[in-house]
């Protein structure tokens, strides 16, 4: 699986071919660093290991300072595995952009949604709520009802929807289309909506 790590810089427009003004995500993607390299041999998979936007030194553990040191590297912030990686990449070898992107490209997105809290089953569910209708009763418009039986079997049965911690999980989205690269700058521009707030890092799938 061909990848890369970048980090979502927020939304912008642009026209394409046709005239049309379409909404887009920036994706600053720096060149990846290949920190490990994994074989059949040696661990039972085929695999690569990428690093991306570096950290400070005295934030890292001494054990990834010295992992980072054998990629001949500085440390990174984020770390990413990628199975079955198709470019013949050697330790320490740097992967930019546009050796995997191209415009017109389709690709999938993975990111931590934003978190927003903790919210009623309205917001998270999408329950209707009873509107007006509520003979008299001051506190039921966004209630959930009911959520199980009485005597029997006395207990509320799992995965029943419910209000609860909403958003931050790790979401794909899948088939997405790379309208632009720019290499130059690190930058590619999805045509939609990415999962994550500003500044979170996403994992882009080819």
């Amino acid at each position: 699986m061909n990848g890369l790590i970048g980090r979502k810089v927020g939304m912008t427009s642009i026209f394409n071919e046709a005239g049309q003004n379409v909404a887009c995500t920036v994706i600053e993607a720096h060149p990846n660093v290949v920190t490990q390299v994994k074989t059949v041999d040696s661990d039972g998979y085929n695999a690569v290991q990428l690093a991306a936007f570096d950290k400070r030194e005295k934030s890292t553990t001494n054990s990834l300072k010295g992992h980072f040191e054998k990629a001949s590297t500085a440390p990174k912030k984020k770390v990413v595995e990628f199975r079955n990686y198709p470019l013949d990449k050697q330790l320490g070898d740097s992967i930019a952009v546009d050796e995997i992107f191209t415009a017109g490209d389709k690709v999938s997105a993975v990111g931590i949604s934003k978190g927003k809290g903790f919210q009623g089953v309205v917001k998270r569910h999408g329950f209707r709520g009873v509107g007006d209708a509520t003979h008299g009763q001051h506190n039921r418009l966004r209630a959930p009802g009911s959520v199980g039986a009485s005597s029997w079997p006395s207990k509320v049965a799992k995965g029943i929807r419910m209000a609860g911690r909403m958003g931050n999980d790790t979401v794909k989205v899948k088939n997405l289309k790379i309208v632009k690269v720019l290499a130059e700058k690190n930058l590619i521009l999805i045509k939609g909506a990415v999962p994550g707030h500003n500044g979170s890092f996403v994992i882009i799938e080819k």
